[in-house]
This record gives structure tokens, sequence and C-alpha cells, in this order.
């Protein structure tokens, strides 16, 4: 069970075990599903300050909070115990496209080339780092809501507003992979 567990699932079962989470929480009577909101919880279950954005009934959204543990715990088992020996498998396409970047570690999910502590201190490590963080934040504020709760959800209900969410996030994202990205690179 355990090996099972341990490899990558095909998409086929990974895709509709994602899409199953939909009827799922409409079942449940939730019609919101995203990871952005769980701050916001947070933010409002322990701030006791007098700003309107954070002035609702947070314990309705408890579950949000839960399943946003439930990630937490299982990514950390899931790195502590169920680790694969063997590194992450690139195209070679892919992987002659990084290694003239820089990019020749693949041992983790994130290229230790990119994320680490000593690139932190670097132009190329604050922009891909903090200014990269800061903008997903912003963004996902900005949308209402972030991709998993977009894309998932949003337009599983049709909604309008998440369409265009989702398009403007694969737009960004293929603006940052082929344009904005290799210039980072080069500073």
């Amino acid at each position: 069970m355990i090996e099972l567990i341990r490899q990558s699932w095909p998409w086929y079962i990974a895709g509709p075990m994602i899409g199953l989470t939909v009827p799922a929480l409409l079942i449940l009577g939730n019609k919101s599903f995203g990871i952005s909101s769980s701050l916001r919880h947070i933010c409002a279950s322990c701030l006791p300050a007098n700003i309107p954005f954070f002035k609702y009934d947070w314990k309705k959204e408890v579950w949000n909070l839960v399943f946003v543990s439930g990630i937490f715990l299982g990514g950390a088992i899931a790195a502590n115990l169920l680790g694969n020996p063997n590194p992450v498998e690139i195209h070679p396409v892919l992987a002659s496209e990084l290694a003239g970047y820089g990019i020749t570690h693949y041992s983790n999910l994130i290229p230790d080339d990119i994320i680490n502590w000593q690139s932190l201190m670097t132009m190329k490590g604050f922009l891909m780092i903090i200014a990269g963080g800061f903008l997903v934040g912003f963004g996902a504020r900005y949308a209402g809501g972030c991709t998993s709760g977009h894309a998932i959800m949003g337009l599983s209900n049709l909604q309008w507003p998440s369409l265009v969410a989702t398009a403007c996030f694969m737009a960004g994202g293929f603006i940052m992979a082929n344009l904005i990205l290799p210039f980072i690179f080069s500073l």
C-alpha cells in the first residue's frame, strides 16, 4: 500500500479525484473553495482589530482551516515518510533549457538552484522569492481568490469571474515562463 501511495498517480486518477471535491463541497453546503481565503479566516480569528475586512463569522468557515491544516499535515507526512529517493524526472528538452539558466539540481520538487537561503540575498533570488510571493498574494486578493478556488470551484459553478480569472492566471503563467523568467535568470 505504501508503494502505491508513494508513486505518481496518472492524470486519469488524480484529476477525477480533484474534481470530486466540487460535488462533495456542494453536498456539504459549501459554495466556495480555495486556499487563499484561509489566511483571512486565520486573521479574523486571531486579530481582535476593528478592520471591516476581518469582521465576519469566521467560525462558519472553520472547515477551510481544517482542510488547509490537512494539506500541511499531508505534505509533511509525504516529505518525511513517503519521500521518493529518485530525483524528479525532467524532460530532456526542458532540462537543457533550464541548464542554460544554471538550474541543474532536480533532487527536490523545487530546484535548489532557485530557492535557497543563499540566493535570497541576490537580486535574482529577491525577485523570485520575495517579489514573486508578494505578487502571488496580491494577485489572489485582487482576483478574489486563488487558482484552486477559481479554476476548480468557480468554473464548476459556471461563474463568469472565475473564467476571466483563470484565463488571466494562465496568460500570466505563460508570460512569466516565457518572457519574464528568462529575463530574471539573465541578471
